[in-house]
This record gives structure tokens, sequence and C-alpha cells, in this order.
């Protein structure tokens, strides 16, 4: 079979693991005993009735999504190696921030292994033994990042073991990685092999871990002997707990509830989470991992046998890394770079690439809701697939009851939400991004109408604006005809604000019943004009002791104190190299970037563009005597050219870094003196670099070249 086959499946895993995980996420870390009395089995969702939000960001979702990159982003190789994904965690990994559990050396499995790699010590000795002791090499974070490696071998086991093992071994050692390769063959095997006594047979016998084998084979004499999937969850408890394995968060028992909950719905997809759920333990790890392997397994259908699960989610994913813009994304675009590797893999033309939204697999909807503002009235307003009634794909906006005074919004996030950065309902994990979408860029619309009346149509952004207070901006009013319509809007300047929001609104004058297809929306490459200027200009409450602001946080900053400056827009101290702050997405490829820069103390300093992380990326890089044009990979910094020059400090340069196709030029006060062509970085996010020292910036633009 082609991956074009597979890749519903792919989808349906993808929607599986992440239903999953937001079902045990506002329970992980609670006993057993509080889950069942408060809730008894967890069959839906239950943020609401503990107060946290339902899309939060996950080390469960981040980690699989984020470190599955190493594929792309070493052109998908055949013989990837532990080493390069462990390049990858480097990479993208903003440390004490981004992806991990922040537990510390000996403590967190996962942090641990991140202090290996930072200290040169590469996979798999990073995620050793021998290194790191068993207590810590056998931790469940193994199994819960295998799930998109799997995804990517539809039918090709083998394959899926192999990745699985080197991806494990960056953190883990033992039983660990052989349960984390188990349950990778059991996922690939899944898209043909629907028995999970046959995957669990064939997996063992793959694996070939006595001990492993052993454990399986006793927790499933026990789910053989009942019905209650209590009765085998204690014993679980009396004979493989926590109690009986050192760490703080064992494999060994996580698995067996894993298999548990798979062994003991069989076929029922909501049931399996359920279990995993309400079992207790690593709740979302669990809850994630079955609910991808029974995605696989059992296709949408099997998901769409229980409640609604997917209209609460509406595709919506956090994968926060050091790639910003790409932290506010959905299960969609994940697919399509599953089913991208996978085509590669296989030897298939790469799939022809899409517009950003285009809702092709059933029933997306790619994280658009319906809108309120709570300033009027709303007209009843329903979301749904197309191609769930026809063989047809779009995002169908029906609206009821339109008329003056009423009106019929959704919208879908492009930044987050400011109540959502902070800590407090996320656990310990903090919504960081760069927005998606910015001032300048065009957004293009194709829209099917197809009653007799149109209604009034208007596409609007909400706008984070001085002292963060949100304000619209509607686009020209646009004519639909009775046909397909395509709509083109320039996005204002919003003064460096970041866009919070992208919408639709419908309304009329008269009252109005039916819908419009939505059958593709789009916006690439970089801003025609982005700028921030002066600080004070951007916060006008701002005082010198300001160190934290929704404009200097829609930065993603590896530098230890990047700051908004009272007197500039920006200070910007790192005590060691490669300090990093980046905005703007992997779409954004020919552009000049540019800031005033005052050099105060440091070993080096400049601008950065196209950057795909913070360990790869070019950079205009000022030295005491040099400006040089850089290319960072990895660990390693390459010097593609350079010429002298007098640096003077506390005197203020105006800088430009210009990427257009393969050439590479810096001006400096309006004269360009260095260029170079390299090929390797074709697009990415613009940004600053410090190393060992501070500067000050003033004001900071990005401006397409065409």
């Amino acid at each position: 079979m082609t991956v074009a086959q597979y890749k519903n499946q792919i989808y349906a895993g993808v929607l599986g693991k992440i239903i999953g995980v937001y079902l045990g996420r506002p329970i992980e870390g609670w006993t057993y005993e509080a889950i069942r009395d408060s809730f008894c089995d967890v069959n839906y969702f239950v943020n609401k009735k503990v107060g946290v939000p339902l899309i939060v960001p996950d080390d469960d979702i981040s980690g699989t999504f984020v470190f599955f990159r190493s594929l792309e982003d070493n052109h998908f190789p055949a013989d990837l190696s532990a080493a390069q994904i462990g390049d990858t965690w480097l990479n993208y990994i903003i440390e004490n921030k981004t992806v991990l559990w922040w537990g510390g050396l000996s403590r967190s499995t996962e942090h641990t292994a991140f202090l290996r790699l930072k200290n040169g010590i590469k996979a798999p000795e990073s995620g050793s033994s021998l290194l790191n002791g068993r207590s810590i090499s056998e931790q469940i974070g193994a199994q819960i990042f295998i799930d998109a490696w799997a995804l990517a071998c539809p039918n090709q086991p083998e394959r899926a073991i192999t990745l699985a093992r080197h991806a494990a071994s960056v953190s883990h050692d033992g039983i660990a990685v052989d349960a984390a390769c188990f349950l990778a063959y059991m996922e690939a095997s899944a898209f043909e092999e629907k028995s999970l006594h046959k995957l669990i047979d064939r997996g063992l016998s793959r694996v070939n871990n006595p001990l492993l084998t052993e454990l399986v084979n006793d927790l499933r004499r026990e789910c053989e002997q009942t019905d209650d999937w209590r009765i085998v969850r204690e014993w679980i408890a009396v004979n493989h707990g926590y109690d009986k394995y050192p760490g703080s968060c064992p494999m060994v028992t996580n698995h067996l509830a894993v298999m548990m909950a798979l062994l003991m719905a069989g076929d029922d997809f909501q049931k399996s989470i359920m279990i995993a759920s309400s079992a207790g333990w690593d709740t979302d790890c669990n809850a994630g991992n079955v609910g991808c392997l029974n995605g696989i397994r059992l296709g949408l259908e099997g998901i769409g046998q229980g409640p609604d699960f997917r209209k609460a989610i509406s595709d919506r994913i956090y994968v926060v890394s050091a790639d910003g813009g790409s932290c506010i994304t959905d299960a969609v675009i994940e697919t399509r770079k599953i089913v991208k590797a996978a085509a590669a893999w296989m030897g298939e033309e790469s799939p022809a690439e899409s517009s950003r939204f285009a809702f092709e697999y059933p029933g997306s909807t790619q994280g658009f809701i319906p809108y309120t503002d709570t300033l009027e009235e709303q007209a009843d307003t329903t979301l749904y697939n197309l191609n769930l009634i026809e063989q047809e794909n779009g995002l169908v906006i029906e609206y009821h009851h339109l008329a003056k005074g009423n009106s019929s919004m959704v919208a879908v996030d492009t930044f987050v939400e400011l109540q959502s950065r902070g800590k407090e309902g996320t656990s310990y994990f903090e919504v960081l991004a760069s927005p998606s979408l910015y001032a300048t860029q065009t957004v293009n619309m194709e829209v099917l109408f197809r009653e007799e009346q149109a209604p009034q149509f208007k596409m609007f952004i909400d706008v984070y604006g001085k002292e963060d207070v949100i304000y619209k901006i509607y686009s020209p009013e646009f004519s639909l005809n009775k046909a397909i319509n395509h709509l083109s809007w320039e996005l204002p300047n919003t003064n460096g604000h970041a866009i919070y929001r992208f919408g639709i609104e419908l309304t009329s004058d008269k009252r109005l019943d039916g819908s419009v297809i939505i059958k593709s929306i789009d916006w690439k490459g970089a801003p025609k004009h982005f700028e921030m200027k002066r600080a004070i200009d951007l916060t006008p409450s701002l005082s010198p002791w300001t160190t934290n602001t929704t404009w200097i946080k829609s930065f993603m900053s590896s530098i230890d104190n990047f700051n908004p400056d009272f007197a500039e827009t920006f200070s910007i101290s790192h005590p060691t190299t490669n300090g990093v702050a980046t905005i703007g997405g992997t779409d954004w490829d020919n552009y000049c970037v540019s800031s005033q820069l005052i050099c105060t103390n440091q070993e080096s300093a400049g601008l950065i563009a196209r950057a795909k992380g913070h360990r790869r990326y070019y950079a205009a890089k000022f030295t005491k005597d040099k400006l040089q044009i850089c290319k960072n990979k990895d660990d390693c910094s390459i010097q593609l050219a350079a010429v002298d020059f007098d640096l003077q400090l506390d005197r203020r340069y105006e800088v430009s870094f210009y990427v257009k196709k393969e050439l590479l030029s810096v001006a400096v006060d309006g004269e360009v003196i260095i260029s170079i062509e390299d090929h390797e970085y074709t697009s990415g996010g613009a940004g600053f670099l410090v190393e060992s020292g501070a500067i000050l910036a003033n004001g900071f633009k990005v401006e397409a070249i065409v």
C-alpha cells in the first residue's frame, strides 16, 4: 500500500494521542483513590470540573512532535542515528523552559539526558544506565515520545523498532527502551493487523526481552481471569506499583497500565483511554500511548464510536519548542509532517504542499471554533467538515438566525492567550510561542458559496495593543458570488503588536439561514513590513524595571536576560555562548532583518536569520575586530565570510542582514560590506545573537524581499 492509503490512519493516531493526553492531563499526579472517588470512570474530559484549560502544553505532545523533526532536519536519512536525534533535542529545547520536566540532574530522566548532551556527551551514552543509573534510565519517558516514529512507519514495524530504539536511547536504557520498541512495533503493525493478541505476540517475539515478555504475559493472564479492570489494576499495584521500583515514574508500572487498558477495553476506544486515565499513575502519558495505538488500529470510525471528543479539541495542539512559530499548530499540520516522512522512506513522491488550512482530513477543523464577542449577540453557528457529508473538503460555517444585530463568527488562535502564560492551570509547563501570523502578511482564502442570498463576509484579527488591551481590526467587506470566491487581505500594520486571533465574521441586514464553505486559508513567507520601535511606544507604562511584556514574549528566547529597555527597545545579556532569541516561522524565506545595535561589552553579537531552532541558523556577527557571516549547525559555528571591522563600544550601528535565496549580505549604516553564498538553510525565523556579554537594540524590523 502507498502512504496515501494510510494517511487517515496516521491522522487517527495523532488524534488518538492528543485525545488521550487531554483526557489524562487534568488528573496527572492524582492518586488512584482520588480519581476513583471524584469521577469513578473518567469517560470524558474533566478539565472544567477541576478548573484547568483543556488545550495545554504537555511534554507528551511536545516531545513526540519536536524530536520527530530530526528526520526532516536531516533530510530523511535511512540510518538516522541516536546522536542526530540528541542534536535535535539541543536545537529545539530551551533549557528550563520547553518540552521537558525540569526536575533536576539525577531526578528527572530527560533533564539528566539534556545536561549530558549539553556537556558534550553524545547519544546513546547520554541516556545509558552506566552513566545515569537504572533508577533514572528505566523511567517512562522512553515510551511517551515514540508515537510519531511509529506513525511514520505504517506497516513497517522493523523500521519502527530501529527508530524507537535510537530515539529512546537518547535518554533511557534497559527495559525502558525495549518497552518503547515493543509499543512502536505494535503501533506500526496496527495499520494492518487488528488483533491485539497477535500484535502483542509478534512484538514480544521481535523485541526479545525475557523480563518484558514475562511481565506482559503475567498481565495477560490476569486480564483473562476477569472482566473488571480494577481487579487487574490492583494486581499491578500490589506486584508492580511505584513502590516496587526506584525512581519517580518507573516504566514497568506504566507499561503494564497501558497494556491493561488495551486488553481490558478490546475494540472500544473510549473505554481504553478511560481505563488508562482512571487507573492513576502517569495518566496523560499512558492514555496518550493507548489513544495513539487504538487510533491507528480502530481508525477515525473507532474514535467516533464514543462521545464527540473531537469537537472539544478541534485538532488544537501546542508544540512548544525553540521554533516558536510552530507552537500554535494542529493535528492536521503535524500529520502532514509524518506523512511526508513516511513517503520519503517508502520512496514515494513527497505530497504536494497544502495551504495552512486545507481541512483535508475527515472531520478536521484545524483549530477553528465558534467565536463569541461579548459586545454583541451571536447567531447560532455550527462548524463541521464538508467531507463528512460529501466527497469534498472544506470547513462548513453553518449559521442560523443571522440578522441585524446578530453575527456569526469563527476564529483560530495565532498566538497564546495572556491568561495561559502562567503555569497555573497547566501544571509545570508554560505556554511559550511566537505568533504564526504577522502584520503586512497577506491572507488568501478560497470560499465556496452555494446559497441564493449571501451574508456580508469579513475577515478580522484580534491584536494585543498597548497595555495588552485586545482590539479588533476588520478587513474590507467581501461580496460572495454563488461559486468559488478567491479573497485576499493584506493585514494592516499593528506597530509591532502580536496578532492573537484570526477570524471570519458573517452579518446580514435581514434574517438568513445557510452556510459558507471555507476551502482553504493560507499565508506564507516573511511579512512585507513588520516593525517594533521603541519599547516606550509599545508599552507606554514601561518603567526601567519592567522585564516582561507581551511583545517581548512573542520572541522565543534562550538568552538569560532578554528584556525591554526603557530608553531603547531591547536589553540583551547572556553569560555564555549561543544566546539566541527568535521570532517568526519556518516559512520566512527571503527577507531583511535589521536593528540598531549598541555593543557594550561582549565576545560577539549580531542578528540571526533563517533560524530553525536555536542551534541552526545564519548569523551576522560582530566580534571586537571582525564582522562575520556564520552558519551555526548544532555544536559548530562555521565562518562563511569575514572582514576586518573596528567595533566601537557604545556606538550605535544600523545593521541589516539580507537573506535572498543563496545570497547572504550584511549592511552597516546603509553600506553592504560583506556577502557570501550558502544554500543549506532556505527559511526560518529572525532575531538576535549575544555571546558572553550584553547589547542594547533599538527597533527590530523584518521586510520581505521579492
